[in-house]
């Protein structure tokens, strides 16, 4: 890519001096060179023209998971990038459930391999305890040299309060940041639902939120004790917004994610059985999704992500009970909170992520990279399997009003667009 020129984008960066102005800007090997009211092109110059066209830093999501290595049949990192950037993601924070388990740092090694050359950059999280079975540490030290950003694994709580302690004090020692997903496997039981209304209406097995919000208390009390950086991903009720705007009053150093799904959707969706909402953890009652949105708002939640989970129909289109949690989020993530959010709130907690990863920011500004995502914010439109560029389907969106759509990115020199 040589020279692109975005037409009359109207821009959101509270660090730019052209925050809320609408201006040309031109793009020259990845760089921005200049800002203005209105710039001449050329025949070979890229221009991208679109109504309504807006423009900010690039956004990171802080939970995508890819199967590759190992689970190539639910996506491949290469196919997944292109879909993050279609989707607006200049960034993302790879999730280690893959096969083998991303825990070495030959394994951090080859998924960096894999995302070479693409405009959305991956940011790999390592397996804080062995093939992530919460039993042994893996190898925290080596991965973070070799370009991991974080240590948790993925959608599993970790059952030993001293490996907890224990991970919270050794990565001070080279600033690591643990993040650590709550759920206690014993109160959980067997419930693959939500405990309310709709789940003994259905007769299906109920997740009281006291699941969550234990191993939140015994975490939070934990870094009370040991000091160091803790990020809470996906937090889902009441209570645990509670215990972490206490923390954050304390002053202890945590972060915590938001999922689109349990912003946008309630457990009332699950009335027809579609395994395709059958997420971890469950979706909330309509009381609690309008008290994560208020938290979203007065900032004691850091961060919204997409929590992207490809999952195979072999594994997805199966009775409520049996099939895996998990939906796809990234194509869907924009437009979806555009429906229940303002647009600067949205583009500050999609940007807020690498704040919490340590990853340096670049403002849109002449000289700096072009690190951009590229969206509307008018139109209406209904979510269906053609708007869906993932290989696997299981998007718990479909059929959902939206509002405003992501066009895509600029990012290591390349633009990449959405049709």
């Amino acid at each position: 890519m040589t020279t692109v020129v975005l037409k009359q984008a109207t821009i959101h960066d509270s660090s730019s001096k052209h925050n809320q102005s609408t201006k040309d800007i031109k793009i020259e090997n990845g760089v921005i060179t200049e800002i203005a009211d209105s710039i001449a092109t050329n025949d070979s110059d890229i221009v991208v023209k679109h109504d309504d066209l807006h423009v900010s830093q690039g956004w990171m999501d802080s939970s995508v998971s890819m199967g590759e290595p190992g689970f190539e049949d639910r996506e491949t990192i290469s196919n997944g990038l292109d879909v993050a950037a279609k989707s607006g993601f200049t960034a993302i924070a790879l999730q280690p459930n893959s096969y083998p388990v991303i825990d070495n740092q030959a394994q951090i090694k080859f998924v960096q391999g894999k995302a070479k050359g693409k405009a959305t950059n991956l940011y790999p999280i390592g397996a804080l305890t062995k093939n992530s079975e919460g039993n042994d540490l893996a190898e925290l030290f080596d991965m973070q040299n070799a370009g991991a950003i974080a240590f948790g694994d993925y959608n599993k709580a970790l059952e030993n309060a001293n490996i907890q302690k224990i991970a919270l004090q050794y990565v001070q020692d080279f600033d690591g940041l643990v993040v650590s997903f709550c759920q206690d496997a014993n109160v959980k039981g067997k419930g693959i639902v939500n405990e309310g209304v709709i789940s003994t209406q259905l007769g299906l097995k109920g997740i009281p939120t006291l699941a969550e919000e234990l191993h939140i208390a015994r975490n939070l009390y934990l870094l009370e004790y040991t000091g160091g950086k803790l990020h809470i991903p996906t937090i889902s009720t009441s209570k645990s917004i509670a215990l972490i705007k206490e923390a954050k009053a304390k002053s202890l150093q945590v972060t915590c994610s938001v999922s689109v799904h349990h912003l946008v959707l309630n457990d009332e969706v699950l009335q027809g059985f579609d395994s395709r909402y059958k997420v971890c953890p469950p979706l909330r009652d309509e009381a609690t999704r309008k008290a994560l949105i208020e938290a979203v708002l007065d900032g004691t939640i850091d961060c919204i992500t997409s929590d992207h989970n490809p999952i195979d129909i072999e594994h997805k289109k199966l009775e409520f009970d049996l099939a895996k949690d998990g939906t796809i989020g990234l194509e869907s993530a924009f437009g979806a909170l555009q429906t229940i959010l303002p647009t600067d709130v949205i583009i500050d907690k999609l940007t807020a992520t690498k704040t919490i990863f340590g990853i340096e920011k670049s403002s849109i500004e002449i000289g700096n990279q072009a690190d951009l995502s590229l969206f509307t914010t008018k139109g209406n439109w209904t979510f269906s399997k053609e708007n869906i560029i993932s290989k696997s389907k299981n998007s718990a969106f479909l059929g959902q009003n939206m509002l405003g759509k992501a066009l895509g990115a600029v990012n290591n020199g390349q633009l990449i667009m959405n049709n």
